[in-house]
């Protein structure tokens, strides 16, 4: 199931194991590797995903403005807490008072398209709904990150294959190496296949008014 709102995936479909207690165990980690990797692109998207928000104020809008703590670069939420008291305001209520200009800053340098209100003590964002032509360029930037997803998976899809070419030019039997490139090929077929899934949810979460 995923909850599209929270961007949380809470199952990643498994391919089935088609290894056999005689496998070369270094044919079983070209795959293990393989499958890690594959597991962290879909994370990756996630949490990209997260970031493209459909209009619904969240906390997670704000994710990765970066803010001057007396000269140290810090994330936004090691220096404020962040809440949303509704679906159309984000507050920022700073730890210290002294930060409510430098946060004020960091947001409008971080070109999110939110222009914070100074009370002097929190900074209030109000979140505009989305017009018909945001909502698209949305889904356009959700079909980037899904490119980028797929290229990752196709890259490790390549490197495991090499791997699997060199081990058979270590000795490993052809018919093992082939057993690999299967399995290579069913883990691929299975990660694009969540990462359109995944999109799929995710635009029909952003066109949704």
């Amino acid at each position: 199931m995923i909850d599209v709102d929270s961007g949380c995936i809470f199952a990643i479909a498994k391919v089935e194991k088609i290894n056999s207690p005689t496998m070369n165990e270094d044919i079983k980690f070209v795959i293990e590797e393989a499958e890690e990797g594959m597991s962290n692109a879909i994370s990756h998207l996630d949490k990209e995903f997260q970031k493209i928000r459909a209009g619904k104020a969240s906390p997670a809008m704000l994710e990765g403005v970066r803010v001057d703590y007396y000269g140290s670069i810090t994330p936004i939420d090691q220096v404020s807490n962040i809440n949303t008291p509704d679906p159309r305001q984000i507050i920022v209520q700073p730890w210290e008072k002294a930060m409510l200009v430098p946060i004020e800053k960091a947001i409008l340098a971080a070109n999110l398209g939110f222009n914070p209100q100074n009370n002097g003590e929190v900074l209030r964002i109000t979140v505009p709904p989305l017009t018909e032509e945001r909502r698209r360029d949305l889904v356009k930037k959700a079909k980037a990150e899904v490119e980028n997803a797929k290229v990752t998976i196709r890259n490790i899809r390549r490197a495991a294959n090499d791997s699997g070419k060199k081990l058979e030019k270590d000795g490993v039997p052809e018919d093992e190496v082939k057993q690999l490139e299967k399995e290579i090929q069913n883990l691929t077929d299975t990660f694009i296949s969540k990462v359109d899934k995944l999109f799929d949810a995710k635009e029909k979460d952003i066109m949704t008014v």
